[in-house]
């Protein structure tokens, strides 16, 4: 069925003229289903994920059903967090624009009860919020739903996730049951499935498949790491691409805290955001990313659902994830608008599964990384410094200004090096830094058994060492390259001792008597790939 555009749709000529001077003409998928279902005056359940477009899909119809004479509350929103109550009261503003007679207040935690009793005092029809803060209300008599219309479960998975669950049935409770209402969920877990069930009249269940994700402008990389080497591998990370914005997410608060607090000792414009902090430090903090006054941002998934903060270049998986979709949540906060991003995972021995199971959920590749080393780091930093100063010199307009004290300078002797390199040293200001050594998960090793370690008089063989330019990230398992090598060198696949695989590389035991067997390998092309053998003094 072809959609209806916005102007086509049974919507109030105000609300058509404030969706045109958004520039929507055509809505989304759940916004071309939910939308007609609504005003029709169905329930609905809508299986959506984050960023198809949710918010305009209820509040269009309700602010169509709304009766701007009539001053008692006739709808409510209610979300997990404040900052996604912020964002959907934004939303309503800007349908709002030619209707002003309709009123809004937000009701969440971290905010002052004088700003709240404030707004309630000026009758507004519609309230969004977060659960518990409506309770509060409720609770002191200052909120009153008995001519609530319509009423909307936002994010329902996430209240489910935090708590929420008997103070969403407490305010249901309270509401005519011939409201309308509309639940809005990424996932449909039981306990959201039976309060749909039990609360919803036949409602219109509307799915909306998740589109695979796009990663043609996200550049997704993880990189394997001991739990103990995180913060270092975050730092040379940090250092090596020296993004202008980025985000590091963890799974707990403490973690966000302790990260929060290292990162601003080592002098990074870094700061928290998570549940316990109060609205006011939120705030700050938030306006201070936007603002671009903090660089790194490290947050939780809850603290940072409703956060929409543009040009953000990277995005770190501090910690994985426990979930696929937080993760594609995550990432995408980053390569919005054209722009080119980056996600950099962090992964420990436990999370490898989790790689393939992010691969298979989001149809995408994750690219394996090597940890950039200390020389690498410095090469960076030098080209950065390289193209500020080319760029100051092609864009300068007082290119003579400082030419006599150049002058004087090389005339009295000083070399020309040696005086851009006081010059650099003057304005980069930058100590050398010392890079923590990072360990990484210990290479996979197949260790032959004591009795296939002796020849047939049972003499201990002495073997030799070699090492070959193929490794992990070809594809090879221990099995594979002694099979590889048996097929190109007629090698028998006994005469391997000891195999360690890494990532590039793969560091072997052979007979010495197949030592001349071996050589003929170097320089040997195979599929286009040119082999390198190199003797080892010793297996590493």
């Amino acid at each position: 069925m072809e959609k209806l555009l916005f102007n086509e749709m049974n919507i109030s000529i105000g609300t058509k003229k404030a969706i045109e001077e958004l520039g929507f003409s055509t809505p989304t998928d759940i916004q071309s289903e939910a939308i007609p279902k609504i005003l029709e005056g169905n329930d609905i359940v809508g299986l959506a994920q984050t960023g198809t477009g949710k918010t305009f899909s209820f509040a269009i119809p309700m602010i169509e059903k709304i009766d701007s004479k009539n001053r008692n509350v006739q709808a409510l929103v209610m979300l997990p967090t404040r900052e996604l109550a912020l964002q959907v009261y934004a939303e309503y503003v800007k349908l709002l624009k030619f209707n002003r007679e309709i009123k809004l207040a937000t009701i969440y935690g971290g905010q002052s009860y004088d700003k709240q009793m404030k707004d309630l005092k000026a009758k507004p029809q519609i309230i969004i919020g977060t659960p518990g803060r409506i309770i509060d209300h409720m609770n002191r008599g200052n909120l009153d739903f008995s001519n609530i219309k319509m009423l909307v479960l936002d994010e329902a998975d996430e209240m489910l996730k935090m708590g929420f669950i008997d103070d969403i049935e407490t305010v249901l409770k309270t509401t005519p049951e011939n409201r309308l209402t509309a639940l809005f969920s990424a996932t449909m877990p039981d306990e959201i499935r039976r309060v749909s069930k039990k609360y919803l009249h036949n409602p219109v269940n509307i799915t909306i498949k998740a589109k695979t994700l796009t990663v043609d402008k996200t550049k997704q990389l993880y990189y394997e790491v001991k739990q103990s080497s995180k913060t270092d591998l975050l730092i040379r990370l940090l250092d090596f691409y020296s993004f202008n914005s980025a985000m590091v997410f963890c799974n707990t608060k403490s973690m966000v805290d302790e990260l929060t607090t290292i990162l601003k000792e080592h002098d990074y414009a870094a700061d928290g955001i998570h549940g316990d902090l109060k609205q006011m430090q939120r705030d700050r903090v938030m306006n201070s990313f936007r603002n671009g006054l903090t660089k790194i941002l490290i947050a939780t998934d809850v603290a940072a659902r409703g956060i929409d903060v543009k040009g953000v270049e990277a995005v770190f998986n501090y910690d994985l994830p426990q979930d696929d979709e937080s993760y594609v949540h995550r990432i995408g906060r980053t390569g919005r608008a054209g722009l080119s991003g980056m996600s950099l995972s962090f992964v420990t021995g436990k999370g490898k599964n989790r790689v393939s199971e992010i691969e298979r959920y989001t149809k995408s590749k994750m690219e394996k990384a090597e940890i950039p080393s200390i020389d690498e780091i410095v090469k960076q930093k030098q080209k950065k410094i390289y193209s500020e100063i080319t760029e100051i010199i092609d864009n300068s307009e007082k290119k003579n200004t400082y030419k006599p004290i150049i002058n004087k300078l090389l005339a009295e002797g000083y070399d020309g090096i040696d005086i851009l390199n006081a010059l650099i040293d003057k304005i980069v200001k930058e100590e050398v830094k010392e890079y923590n050594e990072i360990e990484i998960e210990q290479p996979y090793s197949r260790k032959k058994k004591e009795h296939n370690r002796k020849d047939k008089n049972g003499k201990e063989i002495s073997y030799s060492y070699y090492q070959i330019n193929l490794g992990r990230n070809d594809g090879f398992k221990p099995k594979d390259f002694v099979e590889f090598m048996s097929s190109i060198t007629k090698i028998p696949n006994y005469c391997f001792g000891d195999i360690i695989l890494h990532n590039n590389k793969i560091s072997f035991e052979l007979r010495p008597d197949m030592n001349k067997k071996i050589v003929l390998v170097q320089g040997k092309k195979v599929k286009g790939f040119t082999l390198n053998l190199r003797k080892l003094s010793k297996l590493e």
